[in-house]
């Protein structure tokens, strides 16, 4: 029993005849008439009696007819709500990301996106970079945004912006030259992302760049935010590392930065499981975040500054 017999059936039910049902769908009759045969054949019964140049249909034929009805529909339906899907009048964006990229894309992102699509709804999650591509992985997300490197087993990646990392202090003294590792050692370190630890990509960076300098670092203070960070800095506990992306909207005036001696950059990508074809959803929402990212990179080109002076500078232990 196929869709195609279903609806001939249903055509000549309304139609009162073979030739005036294949008129309707614009085929040959002999052609109508011989799946409807054929379905007649399949379920053992016939469906219809010919009076004179009409039909009728048999008992058979009547409890069929509502259940046909049904089938279509159902088909329909099918078609309609895959449709509006594909139209982005319904669907789900759903998108991982890393804890601090919502500095990067904002709420506007989504504001953005749900005025030129208000029926798709948004699903966006995420604490880490690693806990978004396991997300990805295992089919929970369809796409994110990350910082690299991450494990990308089964995973595309696509590189987006990167975004320069900066060493952060309220101590003039600890600013005068560019950061290396060896100092980097020696400082008073807040780090951020203490559940992930060297899981995290920029502690990953840290930890490779120090093997090669042959020192360790092993910060003072672990939190989890780097908002956090920056504020204990603030207060004179000790020093951070951050993006330039994350300074440029957070950092209080009493912290100033200088670059590494050897730059460092968090890289941000857009990942997908390989060979997986992303809903119209998750791709129109990954095609507005781009965009942002694109305007964001260019803003940092010149603004923050590489260096910055604290307003209220301590003096130096």
């Amino acid at each position: 029993m196929t869709m195609q017999q279903l609806q001939y059936v249903l055509a000549s039910f309304e139609h009162g005849s073979f030739s005036a049902a294949a008129e309707a769908l614009h085929l040959a009759q002999p052609s109508l008439s011989e799946q409807v045969r054929r379905l007649e054949a399949e379920l053992g019964v016939a469906l219809f009696q010919r009076v004179g140049r009409g039909l009728v249909p048999t008992e058979a034929g009547r409890a069929l007819r509502p259940h046909a009805e049904a089938a279509l529909a159902a088909v329909e339906a099918a078609r309609m709500s895959v449709g509006a899907v594909r139209e982005l009048r319904a669907g789900t964006a759903a998108f991982g990301t890393f804890g601090t990229a919502r500095t990067y894309l904002g709420t506007d992102l989504v504001e953005d996106f749900r005025r030129s699509h208000p029926d798709v709804r948004v699903r966006i999650v995420g604490q880490n970079s690693s806990e978004t591509v396991e997300a990805i992985r295992d089919g929970t997300l369809e796409a994110g945004l990350v910082v690299l490197p991450v494990e990308d087993r089964g995973l595309e990646i696509r590189p987006a912006m990167r975004d320069e990392v900066l060493y952060v202090s309220g101590d003039h003294g600890r600013l005068r030259h560019a950061m290396t590792m060896e100092r980097l050692a020696k400082a008073p370190l807040i780090l951020s992302e203490a559940s992930w630890g060297n899981e995290d990509p920029t502690r990953r960076q840290l930890r490779e760049l120090a093997q090669r300098a042959g020192v360790v670092i092993e910060p003072q203070i672990d939190v989890e935010d780097v908002e956090v960070a920056l504020e204990l800095a603030a207060r004179g506990l000790g020093d951070t590392i951050a993006p330039a992306g994350m300074l440029r909207r957070l950092a209080p005036s009493e912290l100033g930065w200088v670059p590494f001696a050897e730059p460092i950059y968090e890289t941000f990508a857009f990942t997908w499981r390989r060979g997986a074809q992303l809903s119209p959803a998750t791709q129109a929402f990954m095609t507005f975040a781009e965009r942002r990212l694109d305007t964001l990179a260019a803003m940092l080109r010149s603004e923050p500054p590489r260096r910055r002076a604290p307003v209220r500078a301590t003096v130096s232990a």
